[in-house]
């Protein structure tokens, strides 16, 4: 129930938060936007807002974890508060700060995917979607590649895991060990699943075969 009612309550204010902000955009007051962003990261999630700003996404998690138990519901809000910061400083022309609330959105939303989590105030799978497309002008940084190629794995999305691992084995950020065992995984699947991700059971030997001719 305390559960329940705590949910609630945080989607009626963050249904209420960001009507405010896209009103604001709207009438182009995006600085007075912004100020509402950086009054919800810094009072309704427990943390300060420079604090959720300067934790990786993946510390971020960590301590929006108590006892094994994630708080997904807040992951979530701030995910969707860091995309919509994302999108104002864009229409301003601020392309820094845009890419680096995008980024950390993104992330979140990934990590949401993989330990699907409940779409509680957004579907993480495809704010992740959305954030990669609009992200796709910018060059990720490598531990950013390296998370994409494992939720694209996870979405079923197998041809663009194997592209995203080639680039990050090419720049030396994973080994040909790594390659190997995401494709040693897929041997696992049913020809089914690989043809519906785009790497038919035949790509995938021969990604072995390579990789093994290359040693």
């Amino acid at each position: 129930m305390f559960r329940r009612d705590y949910l609630m309550n945080m989607i009626e204010q963050m249904t209420e938060a960001v009507g405010q902000i896209l009103q604001l955009k709207r009438e182009l007051k995006h600085q007075d936007a912004l100020l509402v962003i950086d009054e919800l990261l810094d009072k309704r999630f427990g943390l300060s807002g420079k604090l959720i700003r300067s934790l990786s996404d993946k510390d971020l998690m960590a301590v929006l974890t108590t006892n094994g138990v994630m708080e997904t519901d807040k992951i979530q809000a701030i995910a969707v508060t860091l995309k919509q910061e994302s999108e104002l400083h864009a229409e301003l022309g601020n392309e820094d700060a845009s890419f680096a609330s995008g980024l950390k959105a993104l992330q979140l939303f990934m990590r949401l995917s993989l330990v699907d989590a409940e779409p509680t105030l957004a579907n993480p799978s495809k704010e992740a979607g959305e954030l990669l497309e609009q992200l796709k002008a910018y060059e990720l940084p490598d531990h950013a590649k390296q998370l994409q190629a494992e939720w694209l794995e996870g979405e079923g999305q197998f041809a663009g895991a194997e592209d995203v691992l080639y680039e990050l084995m090419e720049d030396g950020a994973v080994t040909g060990e790594e390659v190997e065992a995401f494709y040693r995984r897929l041997l696992y699947c049913d020809d089914e699943k690989l043809e519906a991700g785009g790497l038919p059971r035949e790509e995938v030997q021969y990604g072995l075969d390579s990789l093994a001719a290359n040693k």
